[in-house]
């Protein structure tokens, strides 16, 4: 849904009459996973999608229909034959995905959304509307649906249900993993348009007014004009965050390090030859820091797959998604010199 915050918020501005397919259900390989969203308007506007493209098109005709008049419903998709002219996956899986109208509990997700909220929404896959619920117990829409929150919070959640109100679907929103880059350098300018683009809300650190503006980071959400101790208290980093320092300074690398190894954040890196990288590690010692305490830092940051700003930007990228996701060892760094 964020991905197509954007493009709902401005079609609902517009007035336009807005339908939205989600993935409900998946089964084997599929080429996008349970709650996956895609949008309509009346108009013919599209955002996001359900598929690769293998099922698209289905799937907006029946948005248009249920603009038109047709009910809510779900729809469902499975393996085809290459050759065959049949609507399908040739991914060789099994999706359903359902289709309903833009309500007002939309609108309000949306906002919630926008804000930064911790939010769940209950959709009936048998025409009986939505709920939406807050951590704080605060809800609205169809308070008949409440059964499927159930284990919905703290989140990320994306499930079927059946509920004694019959099928559902429960998907529970929580605020984006936030990269924290120390350092306003030019790599930190490629790194932070890749970062928002995978999903990130980006943070640019750095004291230094010359170097850390919006004009030299226009993809970042926040420009923080400080010292890393002050900007990285331990209370702020989430262990969905990351923290990359790239300023290859002392000054801003061991107190940013320091102020990371305290908290609960999820991924460390810092950019530097190994000779560098040893020398931040003695810094660390010298503070109390222990070897297990070290061993949480991936240096040199990020998969090699390449010298140029451009290849680094993209495996420190790489290394963080991965990390996120449980898919990288620490053995995989790169040497970033």
């Amino acid at each position: 849904m964020r991905e197509i915050l954007s493009e709902l918020e401005q079609w609902q501005a517009e007035g336009e009459r807005i339908a939205l397919a989600v993935v409900v259900q998946a089964q084997r390989s599929t080429p996008r996973p349970v709650g996956s969203w895609l949008a309509v308007t009346a108009s013919g506007k599209i955002a996001g999608s359900v598929s690769t493209g293998c099922v698209e098109s289905a799937v907006v005709q029946e948005a248009q229909a249920l603009l038109d008049g047709k009910a809510a419903h779900t729809l469902r998709f499975a393996m085809t034959d290459e050759g065959s002219w049949e609507v399908g996956l040739t991914c060789g899986g099994e999706i359903a995905v359902h289709v309903s109208l833009f309500t007002d509990v939309h609108v309000h997700l949306l906002t919630a959304l926008r804000q930064g909220e911790t939010v769940a929404l209950v959709t009936s896959l048998e025409g009986k509307g939505h709920l939406l619920a807050w951590e704080d117990g605060r809800r609205e829409g169809n308070l008949a649906l409440a059964a499927a929150l159930e284990g919905a919070f703290p989140g990320p959640l994306a499930a079927h249900r059946t509920t004694p109100q019959g099928e559902c679907f429960v998907q529970t929103f929580v605020p984006p993993p936030t990269l924290n880059i120390v350092g306003a350098v030019h790599l930190a300018q490629l790194l932070a348009r890749l970062a928002a683009v995978a999903g990130y809300r980006v943070r640019v650190i750095d004291p230094r007014a010359p170097f850390a503006t919006r004009e030299r980071f226009p993809a970042a959400d926040e420009i923080v004009r400080a010292w890393p101790q002050e900007a990285l208290p331990p209370r702020y980093l989430r262990p969905a965050d990351a923290v990359v320092v790239l300023a290859h300074d002392p000054k801003f690398d061991v107190p940013a390090l320091a102020a990371a190894l305290r908290s609960p954040v999820g991924y460390i890196g810092l950019l530097g030859s190994r000779r560098t990288q040893a020398a931040r590690r003695e810094d660390l010692r010298a503070l109390g820091f222990s070897a297990d305490d070290l061993a949480r830092i991936h240096g040199p940051v990020g998969f090699k797959v390449g010298a140029s700003f451009e290849a680094i930007a993209v495996g420190i990228i790489a290394e963080i998604v991965a990390v996120h996701n449980g898919k990288a060892p620490l053995s995989s760094r790169a040497e970033n010199r």
